[in-house]
């Protein structure tokens, strides 16, 4: 599965859910960096900082997504025993 399926793909509910909390730390952070009043340094920073959390743990969740029933069958073969016995 390349890049662009898994993005296309459906995307389990709670990685749903954490996409959306990395987004809202995306934004918060945003207009935290943004702000046309001076801000202390340690706020700039520390907002940078969740800045780049939240970029990764939106892009994460997103390319994460639910196996379909071949995967899943592919997953369970490999965990069988190599001699052959089940």
């Amino acid at each position: 599965m390349n890049l662009a399926e898994r993005v296309k793909a459906p995307t389990p509910k709670f990685f749903r859910v954490l996409r959306s909390i990395g987004l809202v730390l995306l934004a918060i952070s945003g207009s935290v960096i943004a702000a046309p009043v001076a801000l202390p340094v340690a706020i700039v920073t520390a907002a940078g900082y969740v800045a780049v959390a939240g970029g990764v743990i939106s892009a994460v969740s997103q390319i994460t997504v639910n196996p379909t029933p071949e995967q899943t069958q592919d997953m369970e073969n490999l965990n069988k025993a190599r001699d052959g016995n089940q």
